[in-house]
């Protein structure tokens, strides 16, 4: 059955298997009995033994979008924004604040630190600590978590021509090839790529990173 509490809202078709739990107290310590809620969007599959923790007075709720995956086990703390078409593999930990944009990928095993953002159309390999936040469009892994790429098979499987792909490849060759630093990379972007959404997104995602974004993978580094 599901442990359903007060204050928590699931849309009408929302799945869920055996066990998951929605609790009705929080595991922080600021938590002061306020009036908050768990939102869950339309279709999203809920695993067993999955927890999704409601928000605090920061801000009033925790969200899982529509179309979602969460494989078993899977915890979500308070206050996390879990977009549209994600998918959470099992035993994902997300700590509290976590935002991860549409269509994110996050493998199994993945632990994701406070108020880290997952951008959109990535994909996370599994058992990854991922301590900075994850630029849209890219793979990551290793340890320390790095940039191993673009998410070219994600996008083709949700409609992106080759032209866009080879655009978001390029943009990416000046934040983590060119042996340029972040805002040298993005000076120069913005000055010889042309506008588009896709520049922009990345552009704009880099440029409001309160924990500063992965960094890429130097040979050498230790594995």
């Amino acid at each position: 059955m599901l442990l359903l509490w007060k204050a928590h809202v699931l849309e009408s078709i929302a799945r869920y298997f055996p066990e998951p739990s929605l609790p009705p107290f929080l595991r922080t310590l600021k938590y002061d009995n306020e009036d908050t809620i768990v939102r869950i969007g339309n279709n999203t599959t809920i695993r067993e033994f999955v927890t999704v923790n409601r928000g605090t007075k920061a801000s009033w709720e925790t969200v899982v979008g529509d179309n979602c995956l969460l494989m078993a086990y899977v915890h979500i703390a308070h206050d996390c924004i879990v977009g549209n078409n994600c998918i959470l593999g099992n035993a994902t930990n997300l700590a509290g604040h976590i935002k991860i944009d549409d269509w994110a990928i996050v493998g199994g095993m993945t632990a994701v630190h406070q108020f880290v953002t997952i951008g959109s159309h990535t994909m996370i390999s599994g058992g990854s600590l991922v301590r900075k936040d994850v630029p849209p469009y890219t793979k990551a892994a290793r340890e320390p978590l790095a940039y191993v790429g673009i998410n070219s098979i994600g996008l083709r499987r949700r409609g992106f021509t080759s032209e866009k792909i080879n655009e978001i490849q390029d943009l990416y060759r000046y934040i983590y090839v060119k042996g340029l630093n972040v805002s040298q990379a993005c000076d120069m972007i913005e000055r010889e790529m042309p506008a588009t959404p896709e520049r922009d997104e990345i552009l704009s995602f880099i440029g409001n990173s309160s924990r500063g974004v992965m960094k890429g993978y130097t040979r050498g580094q230790q594995p």
